[in-house]
């Protein structure tokens, strides 16, 4: 008798109506739309800054003379600025064998940003000072993306240091091992 009554109440109860779950449907979906407009106008807005760039003078080689590099301050407008541009200075290609396991030989290309012209015996002592790196590292060392970005934070930081801070940021434009 009991469990009949208990079927009867609750086949009874069938929930809310179908206007209160289509206006609770209505809300959440005003509410979905009010968030996304919200969050792409958020987004939106972050993006039309332009990152400033820096104007950069690319020379190909090993700087042989200062009259060179004087020749292209002309060409930098140097009057917009009395600071320097930044120079990106070409090394020559390092090619040595690697500490362990010596049979394997490595390539390197590297570009060299330096904040004045540099003097052609300085990018000659760097390119030097990397090369004589270069033969100290293994090949674990060098393994990965950590390896990686270790190995040019070394060379950056000794380049720092070779030019008292006249080098900035090292590009490696290739790098391969044989």
């Amino acid at each position: 008798m009991s469990l009949a009554n208990a079927d009867n109440t609750d086949e009874g109860k069938k929930g809310p109506s179908l206007i209160i779950q289509l206006a609770v449907f209505a809300v959440l979906t005003f509410l979905a739309i009010g968030g996304g407009w919200f969050a792409g106008a958020y987004l939106k807005s972050g993006t039309t800054a332009q990152p400033e760039t820096a104007k950069v003078i690319v020379e190909s080689g090993t700087p042989e003379a200062p009259a060179e590099t004087d020749s292209h301050e002309g060409e930098t407008g140097s009057a917009e600025d009395d600071k320097p541009a930044p120079r990106l200075v070409a090394l020559d290609p390092v090619t040595t064998n690697l500490s362990a396991p010596a049979d394997i030989w490595v390539r390197m290309e590297l570009s060299m940003v330096f904040a004045a012209p540099p003097d052609a015996g300085l990018v000659r002592q760097i390119h030097q000072d990397i090369l004589a790196y270069m033969r100290t590292v293994t090949l674990q060392q060098v393994q990965g993306a950590s390896g990686f970005q270790h190995l040019k934070t070394d060379l950056e930081e000794r380049a720092h240091i070779r030019s008292n801070g006249l080098a900035r940021e090292l590009v490696i434009r290739t790098l391969l091992f044989e």
